[in-house]
C-alpha cells in the first residue's frame, strides 16, 4: 500500500532531517520511497515565487498533486513542507486519501538555537518579516495523526515512533 506522510512545522523544526532519516529507514525495508521537499521544489520549479498567502497555497497545491501522483503509482511519499494553513493540509488529506499528517513541534528557543538557514537571526534583527512561526502565520494542526516534539526527541526516536505508528495503522 502506498501513502503520503506529510511533515509540517515551522522553519527549523526538523522536517527535512526527519524526511531523510525516515526515507533511509524505509528503503532499508525494501520499500519504494520518495521525498518531496518544499524548499527544493520551490527553488527548482519557480524560484521567483513569493511568500504571500496565495503564493504559499499555490506552492502547496503543486506539492499535493505531486505527492498524490506518486502515491497513486505505488510510491510511499514523504512530504517535508511548512504548509502553514490548516485549510491547505485539510485539502491535502482530502485529495490524497492515504495520508498521515505529522506535526513537528519545537520550542521557539530551540528553533532560534538551531536556525539552520539563519532566518531567525534575520527576523530578530528586523532584516526579514513574516517568518512562519516567528512573526508570520503558522496555524498549528488541530488533529494531526502524530505530534513529534523535536526539541525533546532524537531523530532516531522520531523515526522509530513514526515507523511504529505506521505499523499500528496498517500502513506498513
Amino acid at each position: 500500500m502506498s501513502f503520503v506522510i506529510w511533515l509540517t512545522g515551522v522553519s527549523g523544526a526538523g522536517k527535512t532531517t526527519l524526511a531523510k532519516a525516515l526515507s533511509e529507514k524505509l528503503r532499508k525495508m525494501d520499500l519504494n520511497v520518495e521525498v518531496l521537499d518544499g524548499d527544493g521544489i520551490r527553488s527548482k520549479l519557480y524560484p521567483d515565487l513569493g511568500y504571500s498567502k496565495e503564493e504559499r497555497e499555490m506552492h502547496n497545491r503543486v506539492v499535493v498533486e505531486m505527492a498524490n501522483l506518486l502515491a497513486k503509482n505505488g510510491v510511499i511519499t514523504i512530504v517535508s513542507i511548512i504548509s502553514p494553513f490548516k485549510s491547505t493540509r485539510e485539502f491535502a488529506r482530502k485529495e490524497i486519501g492515504n495520508f498521515v499528517e505529522v506535526y513537528l513541534k519545537c520550542s521557539i528557543e530551540e528553533l532560534i538555537r538551531r536556525d539552520p538557514k539563519g532566518l531567525y537571526a534575520k527576523a530578530m534583527k528586523g532584516e526579514m518579516e513574516g517568518l512562519t512561526g516567528y512573526d508570520g502565520v503558522y496555524e498549528e494542526p488541530d488533529n494531526p495523526d502524530l505530534v513529534l516534539e523535536t526539541d525533546k526527541l532524537s531523530v532516531e526516536e522520531e523515526v522509530d515512533i513514526l515507523i511504529n505508528y505506521l505499523g499500528e495503522k496498517n500502513f506498513l
